[in-house]
Order: structure tokens, then C-alpha cells, then sequence
């Protein structure tokens, strides 16, 4: 008994009915004939209810279950499927209230669906996680009713599941199907022309129409007396790390992710890239400390030790210290690697602390600095001003806009590589880099 109260509603269309009841028995005071009438739909309202209770309370009759994948991409859309089954004889109207994980802080989430007897259907949604973690859903609440529409019947099912949220394999995937299919310039990717002679030499061979002239192996030619010229392929296996600032200058949010996430999710997607061109990638976490270093590696399973290493990947509260990484990068990476420091630099004071030891780095290596465009910053500097106060707002925003251009002519002076790119362009921005490097045989 007390389980079926608990799962017993009344609809809004009740409420409707039983004001208008009462409307009407007020009524009725003046109008004395319309005392019957009113009781007789009184009556009539009560047996449309128990006929919809008997109706909706039949055993085994509805059944949903909650599909989701293996594992969530952050910040992309997920899809998440709900399997709803009708068992009754009827048409059924209904409400699915999915109890979502925390991290999404959403509240009011419901679908509503109709489905007629004996029939099943998918209903679809998709959340936008902007948090790497576990995220654990929990029960599926459905509220069903008929045609009549004054009662419901809710069902729980105790589909509680967790899914793993990681960095973003879908633009990972994207960026892999676009290499693969040749259409890398629809997103963004640039095609750079090679420049000069960045091939390792693989074998003497006689010459043939359409060779390059200027690869003639003069001395093989004189001993075969005949044309001979060096045959080239392109440079691979060279190393490249990822290096990720996590401390407190990357927890700045932009559209709900934070910097370290765009980090983490652009040194997967250009770490598959790198792979399939042939190239190392390894990754390590720069803070107050080095951690979770990964050496480069070329080998395919590679990428998901680089990915199970990026999830657990979080920002912190102190300062990176640039003197251990110098030191780390002497002792551990001693073959010339192109190494992408992701992190971010607000003031020039800042980048001035910290560029002998990016210096010393970049004598050895072929360093390149990434950090990020204030895009809130480009919106105040963009509107109209009304004020002195927004004037003087809008100076302060320039100002602080300057620094960075300033920051990137004093590390290009240095002889260090930068890109300067907003959080949403980052992915693009990097590779068009790295495609950029390769072309022009820096490495």
C-alpha cells in the first residue's frame, strides 16, 4: 500500500479540474440546479480516475534502461540513450527525469514521449562535460499516464552507472579522419610548402626521368658511368614532448574549461597527428615539481598510455618552478626535440623571470611557447564605451593585450618559437605549427 502512494501523482490537469469544482459548487449557491450537475461530473472525474489508476497499475508493464558509452570526450557533446519499452495495450504519455552526474549542476533536466502499446523506442540526449573524473549517474524516474491524463504512475529504475570522463578523443578522431581523407585545410590547417633538403638519405639509385637534377651522386655516376642519384625519404622518428604547465595560471575558465583542459585535450589530438607522421611523442607535467613524465615513443599503443596519463592531469595552487624543468630537460631529454610548452603569461614580468631558463632550453632544443589570448579582454576592448570608467577599463584590457605581443617578440628575439592563439583555436594553431617546423627543417 505504502508503495503504491509513493508512486501515485495527480497531474496539473487534475488541480485544473478540482478549482473548477470548486468554482463551481460556489456557484451553485446562486444557481441551485447546478448543485446536481456539478456532483454528477464529480462522480464522472472520480471514475476516470480509478479507470486510469486500474489501467496504469498493471504488472511488468513498462521498462526503461539507461545506454551510454564506454567513455565520455570533455568538452564535446556526448550522446546518452534511453531505452523505453510500453508494455500496456495503450497509448502512453510520458516523463523521463535522468538523474545526472553532479558535475553537471543540472537540476530541471526531463523528456517528455509518447508510444503507443506494445512498442519500443530510443530517446536521446547529449551533456557537455566540462570536467575530467568519474561522473555517476543515478536512477531513471518515469512518470507515465494515459489519454485521460488526471493521475500518473511513476517507475524507478536503479540503473545507477559511472563513465569515465576523458580528454577529447572526438576531436582526436576528427582531426585523424581529416588527415587521413586529405581535408585538414577545411578546419583550419594550413598546407606549407618543404622547404630545402629536411630528408634522410636512404640508397644510390640510377637515375630517371623526373628525378631531382640536383641529388646527382657525381662520384657513384663517374664509377657506373652512368647518371646515379641519392634517393631521399622524409626525417621521422624525431622526438617531440608535450610539456603542460598545470599550475594556478592554467585554471583560467573559457567556456566552461578550463586552460589546462584545452592543453590537455590539443596535446592529444597533435599527439595522434605526430604519430601518424611518423614522429615520438612523449609528455610530461610541468609544476612545482616534474610529473608523470612519459618518454617518446612511436609505437601505435603509445597514444593511450599518453591518454590514461592526461586524465589524471589537475591544476594546482603554486608556482611552476622553469629551474627544475631546465634541469629535468638536461639530464632526461638529450637527443634535439621539439618541445611544445604549453602554459600562460598575463604580465611581461612574468615571461622576464623566467626566460633565462626557457633560453638555456631553447639552445639545445627547438622550444615553442604556447599561450593563450584573454578572449573576454577582446570583447570589453571591442564595445562602446559610454563612460570615463568603461574608458578607462577598455585602456587597461589594450594594455594588457599589448604585453602579449610584446611577449612574443621578446621569445622570437630569443630565438624561441611561440603561438599566440585563443582557447578555441589551439588545436589548429599547434599543428599548423608543428606541419610549419617539419616543412622548414627546424628540427
Amino acid at each position: 500500500m505504502i508503495r503504491f502512494i509513493k508512486s501515485l501523482y495527480f497531474t496539473p490537469r487534475f488541480f485544473y479540474l478540482l478549482t473548477a469544482w470548486a468554482l463551481a459548487f460556489a456557484l451553485s449557491y446562486w444557481l441551485k440546479p447546478l448543485y446536481a450537475w456539478v456532483w454528477l461530473t464529480v462522480l464522472g472525474g472520480v471514475c476516470l480516475i480509478l479507470m486510469e489508476i486500474i489501467m496504469l497499475y498493471q504488472k511488468k508493464a513498462f521498462y526503461a534502461r539507461r545506454l551510454l558509452p564506454e567513455k565520455f570526450s570533455n568538452g564535446d557533446p556526448n550522446p546518452v540513450n534511453i531505452q523505453v519499452q510500453n508494455k500496456f495495450p495503450f497509448t502512453i504519455y510520458g516523463t523521463v527525469i535522468d538523474e545526472l552526474p553532479v558535475q553537471l549542476q543540472k537540476r530541471d533536466f526531463s523528456i517528455s514521449f509518447s508510444l503507443t502499446g506494445k512498442n519500443q523506442t530510443t530517446l536521446q540526449y547529449e551533456i557537455r562535460p566540462v570536467e575530467r573524473g568519474e561522473y555517476h549517474f543515478g536512477r531513471i524516474n518515469v512518470y507515465i499516464n494515459t489519454r485521460i491524463g488526471l493521475c500518473r504512475r511513476r517507475f524507478k529504475f536503479d540503473n545507477g552507472q559511472m563513465v569515465k570522463v576523458y580528454p577529447s578523443f572526438i576531436q582526436m578522431k576528427k582531426y585523424d579522419f581529416l588527415a587521413i581523407s586529405n581535408r585538414l585545410l577545411f578546419s583550419g590547417i594550413k598546407k606549407i610548402r618543404r622547404i630545402g633538403h629536411t630528408m634522410e638519405f636512404e640508397q644510390i639509385k640510377e637515375y630517371a626521368p623526373g628525378d631531382d637534377i640536383r641529388t646527382i651522386n657525381w662520384k657513384s655516376t663517374a664509377k657506373k658511368a652512368d647518371l646515379m642519384v641519392n634517393q631521399y625519404q622524409d626525417e621521422k622518428m624525431q622526438p617531440i614532448y608535450s610539456i603542460i604547465d598545470s599550475s594556478r595560471v592554467m585554471k583560467m575558465p573559457f567556456e566552461g574549461l578550463k586552460l589546462l583542459d584545452y592543453a590537455i585535450n590539443s596535446t592529444l589530438a597533435f599527439a595522434n597527428i605526430a604519430l601518424k607522421k611518423g614522429d615520438k611523442t612523449g609528455m610530461l607535467e610541468l609544476g612545482h615539481k616534474i610529473k608523470n613524465y612519459v618518454p617518446a615513443e612511436s609505437k601505435k599503443s603509445h597514444l593511450n598510455l599518453l591518454l590514461e596519463t592526461l586524465y589524471n592531469l589537475d591544476t594546482h595552487f603554486l608556482d611552476t618552478d622553469f629551474g627544475a624543468l631546465q634541469l629535468f630537460v638536461k639530464k632526461h631529454i638529450t637527443q634535439r626535440s621539439l618541445l611544445l610548452l604549453y602554459t600562460n603569461f598575463e604580465h611581461i614580468t612574468s615571461l622576464q623571470r623566467q626566460l633565462p631558463h626557457l633560453t638555456a632550453i631553447a639552445k639545445k632544443h627547438l622550444l615553442v611557447v604556447v599561450f593563450f589570448e584573454n578572449t573576454e579582454l577582446r570583447k570589453l576592448i571591442d564595445q562602446p564605451t559610454d563612460s570615463i570608467f568603461e574608458i578607462y577599463d577598455q585602456t587597461i584590457a589594450q594594455q594588457f593585450q599589448y604585453d602579449k605581443k610584446v611577449m612574443v617578440s621578446e621569445l622570437q628575439r630569443r630565438g624561441i618559437q611561440t603561438i599566440l592563439t585563443t582557447p578555441e583555436e589551439l588545436t589548429i594553431n599547434t599543428i599548423n605549427k608543428y606541419l610549419e617546423i617539419k616543412a622548414k627543417g627546424l628540427l
